[in-house]
Formats: C-alpha cells, sequence, structure tokens
C-alpha cells in the first residue's frame, strides 16, 4: 500500500511536502483536500485539520510539513538535498517561521483577518527578511550550498506567495540575486511538476497517484 499524502494545491507547506516527494522519487496516494470542506478521514486521524498529512503506516502519521520532508528525504534523497539541512541553516529558517511568515500573513490577509493594521508596515518588515535572504545568495544558487537544497526548497513557497500578493512592487524591487532564484524554481520542471491539479478527493474515489 502506498503512502497517502492529504494536500492542497496552493498551500505553501503543502507544496514542501510534494517537492520533497517529486525529488526523492516516491510515488504516493495524493488526496487534494478543499479547506472549507475537509474530509472527516483526514479529520479523524489528524485533528489539527491542516496540511500535508502523510499517512506512512497505521503507525506512523506525519503532519508537519517539514517532518515530511526530512523523512522521506532521508529514505532516498538523489540530489543531496539535505546537504543545507545543517546547523547554519537554522537562523533562516527560524526567521523564516518566527518573523517572515507572520508578517507575510499580516500583508496578505491585513483585510480578511486582521483588524486596524496597515500591511504596508508589515510589507516592510516581510522585505527585511528576504534582503537577508538576497545577501545570502550573492555567491551562489542555493542558500546554504551552490545549489539549491532542503533550506531553499523550505522557504520558496512562501516567497512566492509574498511576490504574488503584488507582483508589479515585487518586480521593482532591489533583491537582484533573490528574484533570480525564485524566477528559476518557478520555470523550472520540478515547481511545474508539482502544481497538476487534481480533482477534490471523496471516500471511495479511486485513488490518483503523485
Amino acid at each position: 500500500m502506498s503512502p497517502v499524502l492529504y494536500s492542497f494545491r496552493r498551500c505553501p507547506y503543502a507544496m514542501r511536502a510534494r517537492l520533497a516527494i517529486k525529488s526523492s522519487g516516491f510515488s504516493v496516494e495524493i488526496r487534494e483536500v478543499v479547506l472549507r470542506d475537509k474530509p472527516q478521514a483526514m479529520l479523524s486521524i489528524s485533528p489539527k485539520a491542516t496540511v500535508p498529512v502523510l499517512v506512512v503506516s497505521p503507525d506512523l502519521l506525519l503532519e508537519e510539513s517539514l517532518d515530511v520532508m526530512r523523512y522521506i528525504l532521508g529514505k532516498h534523497d538523489p540530489q543531496s538535498w539535505l546537504s543545507s539541512d545543517t546547523e547554519k541553516a537554522k537562523p533562516l529558517l527560524e526567521g523564516l517561521h518566527a518573523f517572515f511568515i507572520p508578517e507575510l500573513n499580516k500583508y496578505k490577509y491585513a483585510k480578511r483577518d486582521y483588524d486596524n493594521i496597515d500591511p504596508l508596515i508589515h510589507r516592510e518588515k516581510a522585505l527585511s527578511y528576504l534582503r537577508e535572504l538576497d545577501q545570502k545568495l550573492a555567491n551562489g544558487r542555493g542558500l546554504i550550498t551552490k545549489e539549491k537544497g532542503f533550506v531553499d526548497y523550505v522557504i520558496l513557497p512562501f516567497v512566492r506567495q509574498f511576490s504574488m500578493v503584488e507582483q508589479a512592487w515585487f518586480n521593482d524591487q532591489d533583491l537582484p540575486n533573490l528574484r533570480p532564484w525564485l524566477k528559476t524554481f518557478l520555470e523550472g520542471d520540478l515547481f511545474q511538476s508539482i502544481m497538476t491539479k487534481y480533482s477534490q478527493w471523496h471516500e471511495g474515489d479511486e485513488p490518483q497517484f503523485f
């Protein structure tokens, strides 16, 4: 029986899982979730009710995107992504989760989820993190190693999300290393391969494989 991945195409956390799975060469049964209509099969095993969820076996359930990535790549890592998952990466990953993503959310979802905040203040705060990434990219195509690896693919889905809020404004920013880094990711075969559209999964559907 193949592992089962509950996913949502546009969720950056779920993108991480699909990127690692595709890079590893593994095959999983993919169950596309509509966030406003989450399947009971997922909720019954993962009450946190967020994607991704990877059901490896009855005894092994992975509910966090980084756990999914590390588990899959720990089994097979043909492109040596995990070589960038080192002590040097910790400040970038901590900054991503503790600082950039909260600021991104306040910028992107200011009208929907927050009262009386100025999204442009949070846009500028988030941009400061991207400037740090831009400096890291000055010496190569990856943040830690010379080519993109684990850390890059952990961060890229969220940079993509930020860039899409105001695309013209983003394109005007002085990020000479980061914008090509993002562009090559978005135009590359790996990203294109994980963005296949799947119909919403319902109990009893024929399996679809990713």
